[in-house]
């Protein structure tokens, strides 16, 4: 079953990652992961694994250990920092993109795992394009837009600029998981109750990379 992968994180040697689709259900058999409350909350993941508590970002230094998130149309967004070997996976959908969940990370791991913010490397994943996240003025309000249309890859990509992150070093896939179709992506606004969820997982490795069945998506 095979699942996306960012060329960006690929040349690591030491990482593997990836994003998945709706036909790699279970595509790693076992992750750490969080109870996601489309919050700003961040979870140092080093010695635990299993469900974890509330939160929407998970950081780790631990070899062997994969962090994921879940998503059908919520953006999935996965960090490696190439010196320190610390990566980050995160859930940030509207309300956690609005509380820049991203900025949050950025500063944990600049904080405890000396991480360099212009030296991170960045894979946003597949979610809900502007071109069908349509938003009511109430949600447009706390982007400080009037448009009806948000573009959630490009709002967290601002947000890691300003956090420090090199724009060269962000990568986007900009897969519409609602326009899609339903053969390819979950989309919980297109499919309401019936969605499914996606796994977006990333894991450092003890040597070199193992292989996760990935394909370049940029």
């Amino acid at each position: 079953m095979p699942v996306l992968q960012s060329p960006l994180l690929a040349a690591l040697p030491w990482l593997t990652h990836g994003f998945g689709v709706r036909s790699s259900e279970n595509w790693i058999p076992a992750y750490t992961n969080l109870k996601q409350i489309h919050s700003s909350k961040v979870i140092v993941a080093d010695g635990r694994r299993g469900n974890l508590e509330e939160g929407d970002a998970l950081i780790t230094s631990e070899a062997g250990n994969w962090i994921g998130i879940r998503t059908a149309d919520c953006v999935p967004i996965l960090i490696a920092d190439p010196e320190y070997r610390v990566a980050a996976a995160i859930h940030a959908g509207w309300r956690g993109t609005v509380a820049s969940i991203v900025t949050y990370v950025v500063e944990r791991m600049t904080q405890e795992f000396r991480s360099n913010p212009g030296r991170l490397l960045v894979a946003i994943g597949p979610a809900i394009g502007p071109c069908c996240f349509e938003v009511g003025p109430e949600v447009a309000q706390q982007f400080h837009s009037s448009a009806r249309t948000i573009d959630l890859a490009t709002a967290n990509s601002q947000r890691l600029i300003d956090a420090g992150v090199a724009s060269g070093h962000i990568e986007v896939m900009r897969l519409c998981t609602f326009c899609n179709g339903p053969g390819q992506f979950h989309s919980f606004r297109r499919d309401k109750e019936q969605s499914g969820r996606m796994v977006s997982a990333i894991c450092i490795g003890f040597g070199d990379k193992k292989s996760a069945g990935g394909e370049p998506a940029l």
